[in-house]
């Protein structure tokens, strides 16, 4: 029989994986992903409370075994990771490429994101804790063989397997961040037990080129992949819009056991790395409506996990602190003031000015639900639709709106 975890047991607490180590996976100057987003997150989580012992267990799990990076990833790849570790580059498998340079201890590093994704995503699941966080996880380009897209483990993917090995037969992926889900995807795209639901600026306009609202999963899961791709400046409204017209109805069709979403936060209109303009306000009301789509479908089993995101101070700490307060049921109103000494900490340190509130537009972001009617003159619409176009009758759901 399968693990069948009594929700009623369940700890009124949030696992949220994190050690300082995590912060020790660099790229080096002037890369993008700095760890320094890390470290601003979490000092502005612990200035507004939401690393209260009372309410969170910081999770420390230490480095994941190469048994476990080999439930998803070639052997011979953690092989070569273990090797970019001691400075042996290995372009044929990413590792030494300008978005993955290498660097000492890269092996330890990225494996230390895999296990700590992987303990709290089993801890929800086992009924141990109410929902988990991994702000440092997220890798959703890391292929079974390669490194992309700055991700050198997929430790979504390698997560999701794990759940799938301790007993789940239904796990839904969700994916928010501005680039296509490709590596979660690839891994899962044959296995019906997953379903990946990706909202991403289109492959023919950013990185990596996939994630067509035609891609809707291989022959042994049809329907199991399900892609928006929006165009280039697509705002919070119609992003959101975008969101609601598609997830919550893929989900219900699926009734995940589990849901593990994944937050980059690169959407944001000041990230320099997309082309969309989807506001933090638009973004929490995402994460809030995952939240609750766990509840209804899932017993609550939710896993949120980082991942890109580069405007490391307008954007990153805010966001994903809500995801963190969302997480433990205890949002935090998008006028809540930023607390001052961290805005401090960011003046002085970076010499950079910081967010005052904790919403950098007016709160809650109006959409208009895709019930209200289809507008084939907007080019947002025709993404929509095409999405349910291709993948809702392989879900078994009704199309007689897109029309």
């Amino acid at each position: 029989m399968p693990f069948s975890p009594d929700r009623a047991d369940s700890p009124d607490t949030t696992d949220v994986a994190w050690s300082p180590e995590l912060a020790l996976h660099d790229f080096g100057p002037g890369h993008p992903m700095s760890p320094l987003r890390l470290d601003l997150t979490l000092r502005l989580a612990r200035e507004l409370g939401l690393i209260d012992p009372d309410d969170v267990r910081l999770v420390d799990a230490g480095i994941a075994s190469d048994a476990l990076l080999s439930t998803v990833h070639d052997p011979a790849y953690v092989a070569a990771v273990h090797a970019a570790g001691r400075g042996v580059e290995d372009e044929s498998r990413g590792l030494g490429t300008e978005d993955d340079p290498i660097f000492p201890g890269m092996d330890d590093s990225a494996a230390r994101i895999v296990a700590g994704t992987v303990a709290v995503a089993l801890s929800v699941w086992r009924g141990q804790t109410r929902h988990g966080v991994s702000i440092a996880g997220g890798m959703h380009h890391a292929m079974p063989g390669a490194a992309s897209g700055f991700c050198v483990y997929n430790d979504a993917a390698v997560a999701i397997q794990a759940l799938l090995d301790d007993g789940a037969e239904r796990v839904a992926y969700v994916d928010l961040d501005a680039h296509h889900g490709d590596g979660v995807e690839a891994a899962f795209w044959d296995d019906s037990r997953v379903l990946t639901v990706s909202v991403h600026q289109s492959g023919a306009t950013l990185f990596p080129g996939t994630g067509h609202a035609t891609d809707t999963g291989g022959h042994g899961a049809p329907g199991g992949a399900v892609n928006v791709a929006l165009p280039p400046r697509t705002s919070g409204s119609q992003w959101l819009r975008a969101v609601d017209a598609v997830v919550p109805e893929a989900l219900r069709a699926f009734r995940p056991e589990v849901i593990v979403s994944q937050h980059g936060c690169d959407a944001h209109g000041h990230d320099a790395l997309s082309d969309l303009d989807v506001a933090v306000d638009a973004q929490r009301q995402a994460a809030s409506w995952v939240h609750d789509l766990a509840h209804e479908l899932s017993d609550g089993r939710w896993v949120a996990l980082g991942g890109g995101g580069y405007a490391i101070v307008e954007v990153v700490p805010v966001a994903w602190c809500h995801v963190l307060a969302i997480a433990q049921h205890r949002p935090v109103p998008p006028s809540t003031p930023v607390p001052a000494a961290w805005r401090t900490h960011v003046e002085d340190v970076l010499g950079h000015s910081a967010p005052e509130v904790m919403c950098d537009r007016e709160g809650e972001v109006g959409f208009s639900p895709w019930a209200q009617g289809y507008d084939p003159e907007q080019e947002v619409d025709r993404a929509i639709r095409a999405t349910r176009q291709a993948t809702f009758p392989l879900l078994g759901l009704d199309v007689s709106l897109d029309v």
